[in-house]
């Protein structure tokens, strides 16, 4: 089995039951992270009460979480959504370990998971308080929904992003890595893509128009990897070690990628260390704008009650 078969799954590849996409630990190799997307209609989806942590993020449309604990605590979550994933930030909601939901709503989900042992509370993250970050210049700007991190969320594990990049420009750039554990420097990160592509704002295309991106990760001294793949909306790369980026965004399309990170590590920290190649041009970002493209944002405020 080659780098490619491994470690990238086209859309469909992981679908079960359900669900259009799931990663956990039945993929050979994989231990700290998880993700669950699919498209809710009719009944919904459920999520049972097991030792994982996870995020909800709507992609696209609105969704209602109805949750309950093993504290005996429940409640119902109206997450107001978003047309698309490059409209801006969404509501996302937090639930912690050993806690049952019921997912309903018109549109496409994704849950992010980790697994962990301690019980954590459940928390609200609405998009108007969501920070947008407008990270690099130039052809390596691109936008980063930081809601599940470190700095934005409480959790024992789980982190999780998303980052838009706009038609020809490079994320996850200088590639980098973060599979050796060297306290304040570095930390061990298991890491998804999940991936959508789409026709970039304000052009007008033809019918057969193929959005796409270019993505690729390499060997470390942690290991031996290769992947280098176009990519499209409901792909998977997973990253279980090595240097990965850059994540382009072809002429005429835009890209987006949700990131979800765990590790063993026992702090929960997103350190990372470049590719020694290629970090000097971080320093080339100091002279150059940040593309006026950005921030994507809604054209109006989302739709949607919230509670």
């Amino acid at each position: 089995m080659d780098d490619d078969t491994r470690w990238f799954f086209p859309r469909g590849d992981l679908a079960r039951h359900d669900w259009q996409t799931v990663v956990d630990g039945e993929v050979d190799g994989w231990q700290h992270t998880g993700l669950r997307v699919g498209e809710l209609a009719g009944t919904g989806a459920r999520l049972p009460a097991v030792g994982v942590e996870r995020m909800i993020v709507p992609l696209c449309g609105d969704v209602v979480v109805e949750w309950s604990d093993a504290r005996g605590g429940s409640g119902t979550v109206e997450l107001a959504g978003r047309s698309s994933v490059f409209e801006g930030p969404a509501d996302v909601v937090y639930l912690g370990i050993d806690t049952e939901a019921r997912l309903t709503g018109e549109g496409r989900v994704a849950v992010a998971e980790a697994p962990a042992d301690q019980v954590l509370d459940v928390q609200v993250l609405r998009a108007a308080d969501i920070p947008v970050e407008i990270r690099g210049s130039g052809r390596s700007t691109r936008q980063v929904h930081n809601f599940g991190t470190p700095a934005g969320l409480h959790a024992q594990k789980l982190i999780v992003c998303e980052v838009v990049t706009p038609a020809e420009n490079w994320s996850s750039y200088p590639a980098h890595k973060h599979d050796e554990s060297i306290p304040g420097v570095e930390s061990r990160l298991e890491e998804i893509y999940y991936f959508e592509s789409a026709v970039s704002r304000g052009l007008d295309a033809p019918e057969q128009a193929d959005p796409f991106g270019l993505f690729a990760t390499y060997s470390s001294p942690a290991g031996r990897i290769d992947v280098n793949h176009f990519v499209r909306t409901g792909d998977v790369a997973l990253v279980p070690f090595g240097y990965h980026g850059p994540a382009v965004a072809a002429p005429g399309y835009d890209l987006y990628y949700l990131n979800v990170m765990a590790g063993p590590d026992p702090e929960r920290a997103w350190l990372i260390t470049d590719d020694p190649a290629h970090g000097w041009v971080r320093t080339q970002w100091e002279s150059q704008a940040p593309d006026p493209r950005l921030p994507y944002l809604p054209a109006a405020a989302p739709k949607g009650p919230r509670r």
